[in-house]
């Protein structure tokens, strides 16, 4: 285990890169407008905020403080750490789902990934053919969309796509394989400054089109604002705007993910964990509200209309977008490349977080080395991936994976997370463990928040889901072969991760491992014991 002891971030500013480039990712730019967009504009920013102050930010002081807590005691992966914070077998159980979730957001993300190095090549080499009027490219467009992800039919993907996706399974291996701070750290350092330069040249693009349609003068940037800013308070009435409110929070912060309670493991007692969360949540913010809030609708709504600014996540990104850019004429190309480069940066930031808590846990669970690791979880992760390859008609099979674990299981962990921290670990302890090294306090009434207000705001907004909508959602499964199927693979995904915590929590008991949290960690040995 001398590689899980080694593990360490190169510098305070790289942790927070690393954890910034986990949360700035495909949801900033193609998931945060679309959801805006289907739930009420400007009104769906009332639930956002509110989640964003209520459980964003709380709960991930909370997993940024477990996770530093649980590497003193030698643990570097969601089971063992919350069996540390909860003090048994039960929240050492339900930490499997620290694991499950970036396993199988994994699964899909780094198809989606593929698609985003693909559209950024074809831009780069000339674009991808469309051309005539606007509802002529928009078919293009969406023909072309099809063909990268097969969405047409099952396994229907061009042969392109298939190398795409294998360069982008092996870049991720790669860099999870150097490790923390010769992989991933560097990777972010460079990569985040690189997604913000993209973003500022693509969006003062956007804010400068002026009116390009004279015969229509009211398609311009201010009305492309307001069509993403003017509230639509009906949707608050809708128990499923507050869940995708809450659920594009963690989606997109990282939190409730398993990523943060892994990455903050790996820091020592004194390292700030308060300012160093609140940094990584603000550069989040500035990517997912500053730029994705302001480039996808704004631009859509500028060429196309209100009937260009909609479709949801992908038939904005990949279908209206690239019509979008061919009405800019020849900078449109360019303007196309910064695009979606900046996607594949953000979304490999991302992807990268996502394997490192798995591979983490099979160091430690199993006793396996860095190498073995790695290529396990890289040859899993991968066999869910070719599942998606092979289903994507209608794209059913990924969406089930997006909504039961991208959504709702997030939901389920952050809350067990939440109760955990503030009501088996202790709020005051844990307050006065976040704030070893902390170079700013946390506000008292945070404590209340995240004792009383997180918990209570989770369960009533995850009851008024199950009441609404949780009925149809089990339907739409029951339906279709496809989306039981999934679930399936998801099932046995699950039932690997508890057999193997199994296995980890024998090893980690014969070898004599404060494994239920019942002494304090010994601060001399910085949790390098093992």
């Amino acid at each position: 285990m001398a590689e899980v002891k080694q593990e360490r971030w190169g510098t305070r500013l790289g942790v927070i890169l690393a954890v910034a480039g986990s949360a700035v990712g495909l949801g900033n730019f193609l998931r945060f407008p679309g959801t805006a967009a289907q739930n009420g504009g400007g009104a769906f920013m009332i639930p956002y905020f509110i989640a964003l102050l209520v459980v964003g930010i709380p709960v991930g002081w909370a997993e940024w403080t477990m996770g530093r807590y649980g590497g003193r005691k030698g643990f570097h992966s969601s089971p063992a750490i919350m069996g540390v914070i909860g003090g048994g077998s039960v929240a050492r159980y339900l930490g499997v789902l620290g694991l499950l979730i970036p396993m199988v957001v994994y699964m899909y993300y780094g198809l989606i990934e593929s698609w985003c190095l693909q559209y950024a090549v074809a831009f780069a080499t000339g674009g991808i053919g469309l051309d005539g009027n606007t509802a002529t490219m928009a078919a293009q467009s969406g023909t072309y969309f099809g063909q990268v992800s097969g969405s047409a039919g099952e396994g229907a993907m061009s042969a392109g796509t298939w190398g795409f996706w294998l360069f982008v399974i092996t870049v991720n291996a790669y860099f999870v394989w150097r490790g923390l701070s010769g992989g991933i750290e560097k990777f972010c350092q460079w990569a985040m400054p690189a997604m913000a330069i993209c973003a500022v040249v693509v969006l003062v693009r956007v804010l400068t089109l002026g009116t390009p349609d004279p015969a229509h003068p009211e398609l311009n940037v201010v009305s492309g604002l307001g069509y993403m800013w003017n509230p639509r308070f009906d949707a608050l009435g809708n128990a499923e705007t507050w869940l995708a409110a809450a659920g594009q929070i963690f989606f997109s912060l990282s939190v409730g993910f398993g990523v943060i309670i892994n990455y903050a493991s790996y820091m020592r007692k004194k390292d700030d964990v308060v300012l160093s969360g609140l940094t990584a949540s603000a550069t989040n913010e500035v990517f997912e509200v500053g730029f994705g809030g302001l480039i996808t609708l704004t631009a859509a709504f500028v060429f196309l209309g209100a009937a260009g600014a909609t479709g949801g996540t992908f038939g904005l990104g990949f279908n209206t977008l690239p019509v979008v850019f061919a009405h800019m004429g020849p900078v449109g190309n360019v303007v196309g490349a910064v695009w979606f480069f900046m996607l594949f940066l953000a979304a490999i930031t991302s992807s990268l977080s996502m394997l490192q808590p798995v591979k983490a846990f099979l160091q430690e669970a199993l006793g396996w080395s860095n190498g073995r690791s790695v290529i396990a979880v890289v040859l899993f992760t991968a066999g869910g991936s070719l599942w998606n390859l092979q289903h994507t008609k209608d794209l059913v099979a990924l969406d089930t994976m997006d909504f039961w674990v991208g959504t709702a299981t997030i939901f389920v962990l952050a809350t067990v997370q939440v109760i955990y921290f503030a009501w088996v670990f202790g709020i005051d302890r844990g307050m006065e463990e976040a704030h070893h090294g902390a170079r700013i306090r946390i506000p008292k009434i945070v404590a209340f928040v995240i004792k009383y207000v997180a918990p209570t705001y989770l369960i009533v907004v995850f009851a008024a889901f199950c009441r609404q909508s949780l009925g149809d959602r089990i339907d739409a499964l029951v339906e279709d072969p496809v989306a039981a199927q999934t679930l399936g693979v998801v099932v046995f995904g699950l039932f690997a991760l508890v057999v193997a915590t199994r296995i980890g929590e024998k090893r980690w008991r014969a070898q004599g491992l404060d494994l239920d949290g019942k002494f304090p960690p010994d601060d001399d040995e910085e949790g390098e014991r093992r």
